[in-house]
């Protein structure tokens, strides 16, 4: 835990304050599923993916690095293959009622991900539910398949950086800020915030936050203590 964090959804009265900005990971932590597996089924290639996805996720990894080595071994994967792929990304419980209780507060809602903007967006449609603002990379596609390459924000840009230009686009100071994630990649955009929350943190990723949660149902308590919902 960060000094003066609180493992659980217990936090004292007097670190309450106003959130106008709360910033979701994906992969991990909206969701338990993980796009580039699911791609590299496709692929034939998931355990391989899966092996170096975890190794970047627990921070023995460069993160740009791993995600090129990954999207390089979905070369050919069709365009209807990727796109029955991103058909199996699943929301938690919990998610879809916790993202409109936030929307209904008046709080604006990211999602920053190292995932692909398909697999997302897919996903809000099909659970009926809505952020308001969505930092994702994307997966290429040139004569019907995937080229192997990935591109977008959030390959060599980190985090924090995103979270910071979003911020200062909606005039939101930092210090109304939670974010939420669970890998090493999401600890840039935890120290970043004002409140860190941890969903089901890999190793080393707890000491950036000031909660950690293992459902939805606590997120949304940990929010509430904070005054946020």
């Amino acid at each position: 835990m960060r000094p003066n964090g609180n493992r659980g959804v217990e936090v004292a009265t007097d670190e309450r304050r106003d959130v106008t900005l709360v910033a979701f990971d994906f992969d991990g932590t909206l969701s338990d599923d993980e796009m580039i597996v699911l791609l590299g089924e496709k692929a034939g290639a998931a355990e391989e993916i899966a092996d170096v996805t975890q190794r970047a996720m627990d921070g023995e990894l460069s993160y740009a690095e791993s995600l090129r080595e990954r999207a390089a071994l979905l070369d050919g994967v069709t365009e209807a293959e990727a796109a029955d792929a991103y058909e199996g990304v699943r929301l938690r419980d919990g998610t879809a009622g916790l993202i409109e209780s936030l929307d209904a507060a008046g709080v604006e809602t990211a999602i920053l991900t190292g995932g692909f903007e398909a697999g997302v967006e897919g996903a809000l449609d099909r659970y009926g539910v809505s952020v308001d603002h969505v930092v994702a990379n994307r997966l290429p596609l040139a004569d019907g398949a995937l080229t192997g390459e990935v591109e977008g924000p959030l390959i060599e840009g980190t985090k924090d950086d995103a979270l910071e230009d979003l911020a200062a686009d909606l005039d939101i100071p930092m210090g109304e800020t939670v974010a939420v994630g669970d890998g090493a990649n999401d600890v840039p955009m935890l120290d970043a915030a004002a409140v860190a929350i941890g969903f089901r943190p890999k190793a080393g990723v707890a000491d950036h936050c000031d909660a950690v949660v293992e459902t939805m149902d606590e997120l949304g308590g940990v929010l509430q203590d904070h005054g946020v919902v």
